[in-house]
């Protein structure tokens, strides 16, 4: 353990909130979503807080829909928060993860349930702090962070198996 200086603390790990509007089982535990943000976020962790919410595919469709003009339930939606100045809470944004699509698609793509509920936080995640896939030079910069990250944590890389 490193040695701190006198006068500071360090900042606990990222705040994680997790609400469910889903009847869902296998819904990760606020741990593992606050260990997957450490690994995704690394020394930026400290002090930031984020918000998941687990959602069934109705309201994922609503909601993907209405901010994504996308009549389908998804995975994984990102709302990232407002910008603020100095000394403003270090809120990163909104996640709304949906079950039932991560849990179809884990089958199709003969993945762990698990290591799949990590890609799409981890993914929901790096949208919020900026990352996107709308280029393809993006996208490769995100997939390489993607699989980076999930390599760290023991879990092969998502993008092969396309």
């Amino acid at each position: 353990m490193a040695a701190r200086s006198r006068g500071t603390r360090a900042l606990p790990g990222p705040l994680i909130s997790v609400r469910s509007q889903s009847r869902a089982r296998g819904v990760p535990s606020r741990q593992a979503f606050r260990a997957w943000a450490r690994a995704a976020l690394g020394r930026a962790a400290p002090g930031r807080e984020i918000s998941v919410l687990v959602v069934g595919e109705a309201h994922s469709r609503a909601l993907n829909r209405r901010y994504r003009g996308r009549d389908a339930p998804t995975n994984v939606l990102s709302f990232p928060a407002a910008t603020a100045g100095a000394g403003a809470v270090l809120l990163l944004g909104d996640l709304v993860i949906c079950p039932q699509v991560l849990r179809r698609e884990a089958r199709a793509q003969h993945k762990r349930l698990k290591d799949h509920w990590t890609h799409l936080f981890v993914h929901g995640l790096l949208h919020l702090i900026g990352f996107d896939h709308e280029r393809a030079s993006d996208a490769q910069r995100m997939e390489r962070r993607e699989i980076r990250i999930l390599r760290s944590m023991g879990i092969a890389n998502p993008y092969r198996s396309r």
